[in-house]
C-alpha cells in the first residue's frame, strides 16, 4: 500500500507494523524514522547483517523482556534480497516494528512491487526537494520558534542550501540557537551567521577526516571551540558532505577516470578542492560511505538523547583510531 510521505502520523506502525521508505531524500527519510522511532528502543541492522544471521535476527525479534515489551528494528540499505524475510516475518506474525530504509527503487523493483501490492505493509517514496518545499519548511520552523524573519531573508537561507535539507536543517539549527541568545535576525548578521568562520572549521574538519589526516584534525579539534550547539551541525555537514563524495564515487566506479569524474561533477568543484576531493574518492567506495552515513545517523540519535555529552560523543567518533586509519572496518 503506497501512502504520501505528509501522511506519515506518529500511529502509523500501530496499525502497519512493516514499513518501506525508499528514495533519494535521505535527509527526510532519517526526519520521519526519528518522529516514529522510540529511541529507547530502536535497533539500526544492516540488510546483510540480517541476511547472513537470520537465525540471530529471528531469535532477537522473538525474545522479550519485562522492560522491553516491543522493538522497533531499522534495516538500512535494504534491497530486494530483504523479501524472503519480511515474508517469514509475516508468517510469524511478528509484532515488532520493522522500518526498512532504501535507496532509489524503480518500477521494476521487487520490493517495491511487494510493499506497493500487499495491503498489509506501508510503502513511502521520498522525492528530492525544491525551493518551494525548502521555503515551506523554513516558513513552518521559524513560525513554530516565534522567530521573526524576512522572506528575503529565508530565501537567502534556502538558497545557501543548495537544494540539500541536511544544509538547511543546519543553518536554521544556528539561527534559532543564535536567537535564543536574545539576537534578531537581520540581513547582516544572517550573512555572517550562515558563512561563519565555523563552517569552513566543520568542512576543513570533515575533509580532513575523510582523507585520514588524524594530525590535521587534532589541530582543527584543539584550535576550534566548538560547543555543544555545534555537533549536529557537524553530523549534518558530515552527512551532506558524504552523499556529493558518494555520487562522485559511483561515478568513479564507471568511468574509471578521476578527471573526468571531477571535470564533470556538477556542481562544479572548486579548483582549490579537487585534490582532496580525488584523495577521498580513492579512499571511500560507495559501500564504506553509505555505512558511514548510517553510523553519523546513529551518532546523532545519541547526540539529541544525550545532549549535555554531545562534544564527547561526537569528539570520540571522529577521533577513532580504526576509522581514521582505515576503513576497511566498515
Amino acid at each position: 500500500m503506497i501512502i504520501k510521505s505528509f501522511q506519515i502520523k506518529k500511529d502509523i506502525l500501530q496499525k502497519n507494523n512493516i514499513i518501506l521508505f525508499y528514495g533519494k531524500n535521505e535527509g527526510y527519510k532519517i526526519q520521519e524514522i526519528n518522529k516514529l522511532i522510540n529511541k529507547n528502543r530502536t535497533y539500526f541492522v544492516d540488510e546483510k547483517e540480517v541476511l547472513e544471521n537470520k537465525e540471530n535476527f529471528f531469535n532477537s525479534l522473538l525474545s522479550g523482556s519485562l522492560f522491553e515489551k516491543e522493538k522497533t528494528y531499522v534495516i538500512k540499505r535494504a534491497t530486494d534480497k530483504i523479501i524472503e524475510i519480511i515474508e517469514e516475518l509475516e508468517l510469524r506474525a511478528i509484532k515488532d516494528f520493522i522500518i526498512l530504509n532504501s535507496d532509489q527503487l524503480d518500477k521494476r523493483s521487487k520490493l517495491r512491487t511487494f510493499f506497493e501490492k500487499n495491503k498489509k505493509f506501508i510503502c513511502v517514496p521520498f522525492y528530492e526537494d525544491n525551493d518551494q518545499t525548502l521555503i515551506k519548511i523554513s516558513y513552518e520552523f521559524f513560525n513554530k520558534k516565534k522567530i521573526p524573519i524576512s522572506q528575503a531573508d529565508i530565501n537567502t537561507i534556502v538558497q545557501n542550501s543548495n537544494k540539500s535539507r541536511e544544509i538547511l536543517l543546519n543553518e536554521l539549527t544556528k539561527i534559532e540557537f543564535f536567537t535564543k541568545k536574545g539576537k534578531k535576525i537581520n540581513s547582516e548578521n544572517l550573512g555572517k551567521l550562515i558563512n561563519s568562520p565555523e563552517n569552513f572549521s566543520i568542512s576543513e574538519l570533515i575533509d580532513n577526516y575523510l582523507i585520514h589526516n588524524r594530525k590535521k584534525i587534532i589541530n582543527i579539534l584543539n584550535e576550534n571551540n566548538f560547543v555543544n550547539e555545534d555537533c549536529i551541525v557537524i553530523v549534518r555537514t558530515f552527512i551532506s558532505k558524504l552523499k556529493r563524495i558518494l555520487k562522485l564515487s559511483n561515478e568513479f566506479k564507471i568511468t574509471k577516470n578521476i578527471d573526468l569524474t571531477i571535470s564533470s561533477a556538477k556542481p562544479p568543484i572548486f579548483w582549490k578542492d579537487k585534490e582532496i576531493t580525488k584523495q577521498q574518492i580513492y579512499k571511500w567506495p560507495p559501500e564504506n560511505i553509505k555505512l558511514l552515513m548510517y553510523k553519523l545517523s546513529e551518532i546523532e540519535l545519541l547526540i539529541k538523547k544525550n545532549y549535555n555529552n554531545s562534544i564527547k560523543l561526537i569528539t570520540d567518533f571522529i577521533l577513532d583510531e580504526k576509522m581514521i586509519n582505515s576503513n576497511n572496518y566498515l
